[in-house]
């Protein structure tokens, strides 16, 4: 896959305590905790094939990947350059072996079918959806920004849709979604998926969680279940053992082991 990209215009980063180098823009989307909560919130196998959605520079999809041996994975992404830096990370990573990255629009059959990711064919579907509402915060100017944070209406139910399509029966998707958000996360899973359990992630303690991670099963049944949640900071403001072993130490959240 080739793009133009102004390598002066990127770092070089490492992440998950440096198992995880990413080469990333120094403007626009940067990685953050969101991704790596993600891959540590998905399950998956040897031998499963997954798909990470809106994978930008592959940090979500390829960390689980890196934690997950045999697993073969699709980084689904619309943005050129983004998708040849999700690409360059697989490889470099020395992932480049059964991780591969598709550029094309997650919410377009015709495309994703053209890319060779064909309606239930995957076993796990991971996703970091935009989820900004540009009607009630601030918009970023940069555009690469504004394309990975903001969603207009109904972005996340056909996101959604997308990954049902393409899961095979009992297939499984994981989200990371506003906390406030819930509600509408689990209104559009009602008609497709079940077993659903959720997970919240919290800044500090006696705090309001800011992100809800949340697991459902394609077809599934069975009442949701609420997980405890994911601390990130400690009364002294710094990062949590719980929160280091995550985002530092590779190690899966709950979800994760359902």
């Amino acid at each position: 896959m080739t793009a133009d990209v102004d390598r002066s215009q990127t770092s070089d980063d490492a992440v998950l305590g440096g198992r995880l180098r990413l080469r990333q823009p120094l403007r626009g989307h940067r990685v953050g905790h969101d991704a790596i909560l993600l891959a540590a919130a998905t399950a998956a196998r040897a031998g499963e094939h997954a798909a990470d959605l809106g994978a930008g520079v592959g940090a979500a999809g390829l960390a689980l990947a890196q934690r997950v041996a045999g697993l073969d994975l699709t980084l689904v992404e619309i943005d050129p350059a983004l998708a040849a830096l999700a690409a360059e990370n697989a490889d470099r990573n020395k992932l480049g072996d059964r991780v591969r990255t598709a550029l094309c629009d997650a919410e377009d059959e015709v495309t994703m079918a053209g890319a060779g990711i064909s309606p239930a064919t995957l076993d796990r579907v991971l996703m970091n959806p935009p989820f900004n509402d540009a009607r009630r915060q601030n918009v970023s100017p940069d555009p690469r920004r504004r394309l990975a944070h903001v969603a207009d209406p109904g972005l996340l139910g056909r996101w959604v849709a997308s990954a049902a399509r393409l899961l095979k029966p009992q297939g499984v998707l994981t989200l990371i979604w506003r906390a406030e958000g819930l509600d509408d996360v689990l209104a559009v899973l009602a008609p497709m998926f079940g077993a659903v359990a959720v997970q919240p992630v919290y800044p500090r303690t006696e705090a309001a969680a800011i992100r809800v991670l949340v697991r459902a099963v394609k077809g599934g049944a069975g009442a949701r279940s609420d997980l405890p949640g994911l601390v990130l900071n400690g009364p002294d403001g710094k990062p949590t053992a719980a929160a280091e072993a995550v985002l530092r130490g590779g190690e899966t959240l709950a979800l994760a082991r359902l």
